[in-house]
This record gives C-alpha cells, sequence and structure tokens, in this order.
C-alpha cells in the first residue's frame, strides 16, 4: 500500500513538471526571439529616426513621453564592441556599452518636447546625431 503511494506521487510530480515545462515553451520563454525581431521591439513608440553609419545605425523611437535609441550591428555574428547613448536637451545621458553580437540598448529617456542627442558606435565606426526631434 505504501509503495502504491510513493508511486502515485512520483508520477504526479513528474506530470506537474512536464506541465509546467509545456506551459513555458507555449509561452515563448523556452525559444529566444531572432535577433531582428528583438532588435524591434526594444523600444515602444514609433521610429522616429535612423542615423547610419559604415558598421550599424542608430535607432530611435518616440513615443509621447519617452525617446529610446538603440544601435544595431550592419552584419551580426561576433561578438564586437557596441555602444548607444541618448540624452534630452538640459538632461543626462543614458548609456549602455559592451560587447554584443547584434545590437546595443535600448536606452530611454524621459523626453516630453524636448531635443535628444544621440551616440552610438560598432567597432571602429561610430555616429552622433546633434540634436534631433526638436
Amino acid at each position: 500500500m505504501l509503495q502504491e503511494w510513493r508511486r502515485r506521487g512520483r508520477r504526479g510530480a513528474s506530470l506537474g513538471v512536464f506541465t509546467v515545462a509545456l506551459w513555458l515553451c507555449a509561452g515563448g520563454l523556452c525559444t529566444p526571439p531572432p535577433a531582428a525581431q528583438a532588435a524591434t521591439e526594444g523600444c515602444g513608440g514609433r521610429l522616429a529616426r535612423t542615423v547610419a553609419f559604415e558598421t550599424g545605425e542608430v535607432r530611435v523611437y518616440k513615443s509621447r513621453k519617452r525617446a529610446c535609441a538603440m544601435t544595431v550591428a550592419r552584419v551580426s555574428g561576433e561578438r564586437r564592441r557596441m555602444a548607444v547613448s541618448i540624452q534630452p536637451r538640459g538632461g543626462a545621458p543614458v548609456r549602455e556599452a559592451g560587447r554584443f553580437t547584434r545590437y546595443a540598448g535600448p536606452v530611454t529617456v524621459g523626453a516630453i518636447n524636448r531635443c535628444v542627442y544621440v551616440k552610438g558606435s560598432v567597432g571602429a565606426g561610430s555616429v552622433d546625431s546633434g540634436w534631433i526631434l526638436c
């Protein structure tokens, strides 16, 4: 009788673990999104400006209250040095830098009726936008 209860307990625990794993995979947590999809979903709002340079581009998104930027490499693959920075006029810059394969960011600032200054780099190439979205 005791062994029968132990068997039921193991079977129930296994079924519970399987159910949770199935639920997580169905929710999309098991498979990472493609890099291009992740890059477009990183910032909220509409694409307001793209500043291109030789090794990539900086994409600037604008919503009602926020401005967001991310640097996207022209060719994905190996890890390399990337950086992105956005600064609202009269505010402090927000930066992200590191070694990434596809994109750096997103970085977001509050920018209601304010210009923003954006910088980005991928490897040896870099760009700064000057004051935009005024």
